[in-house]
């Protein structure tokens, strides 16, 4: 039933989203002391950042200044160079899954293949990975899945995603392919899974060593079974 294991990056195979919006509060923070973002910035989860900024500009009337997303990016990397790891059994659950394995990410390229190497996992995925910057439109548009598909030579319908956000399982489904969202990285909220339930996401992990099992349901085409 399936060829192919595509998992996006941040948020499935390393824990960096809560180094991320770490940066960011603090950043927006120093420039506009006088707002408080924290209950906003949750919203920048599976965004892109300069999406996240312009929805920003737009709530609170404010002018994102020249050179702010860059600073962002460079701390944001500065601390991912120092921080960064692995999401827990990320690695022998991929060893695990009788696929080959490729990583779609609305992140650069460059920052993803510095992630993967960072914790070890450039191995498994080889120079099968793919960004956003690479089609015209990021996730939640189904733009760099269908890259991907092309690129691997993989009917979308054959392939199986593993994704953390609502952006990304929404890219992933408008692309044609079967999701499995992971709700483990550290950034996801208290209720997130129930969250995706009533959005009609059936199957969810909390537990990298879950990935396999779910995946071999699938293959043997037992998804409908899957309440969870």
């Amino acid at each position: 039933m399936f060829d192919h294991l595509i998992c996006d990056c941040d948020g499935v195979l390393v824990d960096s989203e809560v180094i991320a919006e770490r940066v960011l509060l603090r950043a927006l923070s120093a420039t506009f002391p006088t707002i408080d973002f924290g209950g906003v910035a949750h919203l920048a989860f599976g965004q892109r950042t300069s999406t996240f900024l312009a929805d920003l500009e737009k709530r609170f009337q404010i002018v994102i200044p020249e050179g702010f997303l860059a600073g962002v990016e460079r701390d944001t990397e500065a601390e991912l160079r120092l921080t960064l790891s692995p999401v827990a059994g990320v690695r022998d659950a991929l060893a695990q899954v009788p696929l080959p394995a490729a990583v779609v990410s609305n992140s650069r390229l460059t920052r993803i293949a510095a992630s993967l190497s960072r914790v070890g996992l450039a191995d498994v995925f080889g120079p099968r990975v793919f960004s956003a910057e690479q089609v015209a439109r990021p996730k939640p548009h189904p733009d760099v899945y269908l890259h991907a598909a092309r690129e691997l030579g993989v009917a979308p319908e054959r392939c199986l995603v593993v994704e953390d956000s609502v952006t990304g399982l929404s890219a992933a489904r408008a692309a044609g392919m079967k999701t499995i969202a992971f709700v483990g990285a550290s950034h996801v909220p208290k209720g997130y899974a129930q969250v995706l339930r009533n959005l009609g996401v059936t199957r969810i992990i909390e537990r990298m060593e879950q990935l396999p099992a779910v995946i071999t349901a699938g293959m043997r085409g037992e998804f409908g079974q899957l309440l969870s």
